[in-house]
C-alpha cells in the first residue's frame, strides 16, 4: 500500500495484522485542515476487501471518504462521517484508491485511523475448507479459541481508539477550563482594583481651589 496525492508522511504505523487474520494494514495518520490524503492498493479481481475508519481527534470528528476502482469509478463515497465500514469484492483487477478529505474544514486538524483488510481469512486447519467429516473436540476448541482471539483483537482496537478519542476530548476540555480560569482571575483583579479606586474616590476630600483674596 502506498500513499499519494498531497499526502503528508504517515505519523504512526499501528500494526500489521497477524498471519491467522486476513492480510491488511492498520494506520493512524494526521490529516491537516483543507487537505486530502490518498492511499493506493493493487488488487486482484474477485478479491474481498474491507475498509474501516474512524476519526480520533479534531473538530467534530468527521471526515470525507471515497473509494475508486481502477477505472476511476467511485464505488463508495461518504461525507462528514465520524466512522464507517465498507466491505467490497473487486470486479476488476488494478489499483484501487481510497482517500480521506478534510478540505471542508479550514482550521480543524484531524487524526484518522483506518483498518484495510484484504482477502478472506484463511482456515486455521490445512484441510478445513474441504473437510466433510465433523471436527474433533480439539479442533473445535482451536476454532473457538481462534474466534475468541479475533474478538479480543477487535475489542482492543475499539477501546484503544475510544481511549485516544476520550483523552483528546479531556485535554481539550482541560485547556478550555485553564484559559477560562486565567480569564476569570484577570477579570477579578480588574474588578477589585476598580472597586478600591471607586471607594477611595468617595472618601477623598476635595479641597477648594485657592482663588485671589478680595480687597
Amino acid at each position: 500500500m502506498r500513499a499519494g496525492m498531497r499526502a503528508l508522511p504517515v505519523l504512526m504505523l499501528v500494526s500489521v495484522l497477524g498471519a491467522l487474520r486476513a492480510g491488511g494494514t492498520e494506520l493512524t495518520f494526521e490529516l491537516p485542515d483543507s487537505d486530502r490524503q490518498c492511499f493506493h492498493q493493487e488488487l486482484e479481481r474477485g478479491l474481498k476487501f474491507t475498509l474501516d475508519y474512524q476519526v480520533i481527534t479534531g473538530g467534530h470528528y468527521d471526515v470525507d471518504c471515497y473509494v475508486e476502482d481502477p477505472n476511476g469509478r467511485t464505488i463508495y463515497k461518504e461525507t462528514k462521517k465520524q466512522y464507517d465500514s465498507f466491505p467490497h469484492r473487486t470486479e476488476v483487477q488494478g489499483v484501487y484508491t481510497f482517500c480521506f478529505s478534510n478540505e471542508f474544514s479550514t482550521f480543524s486538524h484531524k487524526t484518522v485511523y483506518f483498518d484495510f483488510q484484504v482477502g478472506d481469512e484463511p482456515p486455521i486447519l490445512p484441510d478445513m475448507s474441504n473437510r466433510v467429516t465433523a471436527l474433533t473436540q480439539m479442533e473445535s476448541a482451536c476454532v473457538t479459541i481462534h474466534e475468541a482471539l479475533n474478538t479480543v483483537i477487535d475489542s482492543q482496537t475499539h477501546y484503544r481508539l475510544r481511549e485516544a478519542q476520550d483523552r483528546s476530548r479531556a485535554e481539550d476540555l482541560n485547556g478550555r477550563v485553564s484559559y477560562w480560569s486565567v480569564g476569570e482571575t484577570l477579570i477579578l483583579f480588574v474588578v477589585s482594583i476598580g472597586q478600591v479606586l471607586l471607594l477611595k474616590s468617595f472618601f477623598t476630600e476635595k479641597r477648594p481651589s485657592s482663588g485671589s483674596t478680595s480687597t
